[in-house]
């Protein structure tokens, strides 16, 4: 019988249900279902012709093609390194869930790509940003650093091995999608706060929706090691934490850099950093760590996509979205 969830080989025991959390967050995914075909872009392609001017335009090119990548980055680490070493059937079931619903936001985004950049040339251009736009490379490079360390494992047994393998689930939970995907967000409300990409704003509602499940399932798979395994969250776990949460932070800032280049009035990379602190802290919160930064958030216009209130919005308002809802789904109604 296995006593700790990072024990290695692959439980079947469904009954008696060790981790039942897992489970009904499995379950509520499942209630979350959406597709892309109910996602309209023809105001979009208006938007893009007459309503922008060419720093915005840059702005959406760039955010499109880290959208092209980031998600695949994602799914490769799930199958490659946690589905191996997260021991419990129904913790395996949210996952293969959650595997598919990545699925969903990269056929989102070829959708995106291929509505937004007519251009074929442009168009592959955006796909390779990982060989050739720099900003978006770096970001990359970060993640597969830590996806790098895990991914030889066969078996974590040691206490390295077990902190390697958090470091990599907080990687990606805190700072991919808890962080590089929260200031891509941000980027989309802003436009949307101008009236604008009204078929981007849609989609990434329910793409937040669904990054907000993931991050709540990572970090209920961390508080649950923590429980069983406290000796691995000491102080030198919490100084490695803060670092990599400092740098992606940087990493982020280097692609608001480029992104902002053209200067997008009510966008400045003061702003950016500062929201992108107030998020870092968030995080290190929702890993029962002390807040580091203390920034508040400087968006107005993401006050309705809080992070504090999506991370528990399953709990109070699973029926904002369920399957079979026709037509368009206000994401604000649900607070």
């Amino acid at each position: 019988m296995h006593t700790h969830l990072l024990d290695p080989g692959f439980d079947l025991t469904l009954r008696p249900m060790r981790y039942p959390k897992f489970y009904d967050m499995y379950r509520d995914a499942i209630r979350n279902t959406w597709t892309v075909e109910e996602v309209d872009f023809s105001l979009d392609v208006n938007d893009l012709k007459h309503k922008l001017g060419r720093a915005e335009r840059h702005l959406v090119e760039r955010l499109v093609a880290f959208f092209a990548t980031g998600d695949s980055i994602v799914a490769n680490n799930l199958v490659l390194n946690l589905y191996q070493h997260i021991n419990a059937p129904e913790a395996r079931m949210y996952l293969s869930r959650q595997l598919y619903e990545e699925a969903l936001h990269v056929q989102f985004y070829l959708t995106l790509l291929d509505t937004y950049l007519p251009d074929p040339v442009a168009r592959a251009k955006a796909f390779a940003a990982v060989e050739n736009i720099p900003s978006i490379r770096a970001k990359a490079e970060f993640c597969f650093r830590w996806i790098d360390s895990v991914q030889e494992l066969k078996r974590i047994e040691t206490r390295e091995q077990r902190r390697q393998f958090l470091l990599n689930l907080v990687c990606f939970a805190a700072c991919i999608e808890g962080l590089f995907f929260f200031a891509a967000f941000a980027y989309v409300y802003y436009l949307r706060s101008r009236g604008l990409l009204h078929g981007l704003a849609a989609g990434t509602n329910w793409v937040f929706r669904d990054e907000s499940g993931h991050m709540a399932f990572a970090f209920e798979v961390i508080s649950t090691i923590r429980k069983e395994e406290p000796g691995l969250f000491d102080a030198a776990f919490e100084d490695d934490v803060v670092l990599m949460l400092n740098e992606a932070v940087d990493c982020e800032m280097r692609f608001a850099e480029d992104v902002l280049s053209g200067g997008v009035a009510g966008l400045s990379l003061k702003d950016m950093r500062q929201y992108l602190e107030y998020c870092a802290d968030q995080r290190l919160g929702q890993l029962g760590l002390p807040k580091h930064f203390g920034a508040s958030n400087p968006f107005g216009f993401m006050d309705l996509q809080d992070v504090q209130e999506v991370t528990n919005f399953f709990e109070r308002r699973v029926s904002a979205y369920q399957v079979g809802v026709q037509g368009e789904v206000a994401f604000d109604a649900a607070f």
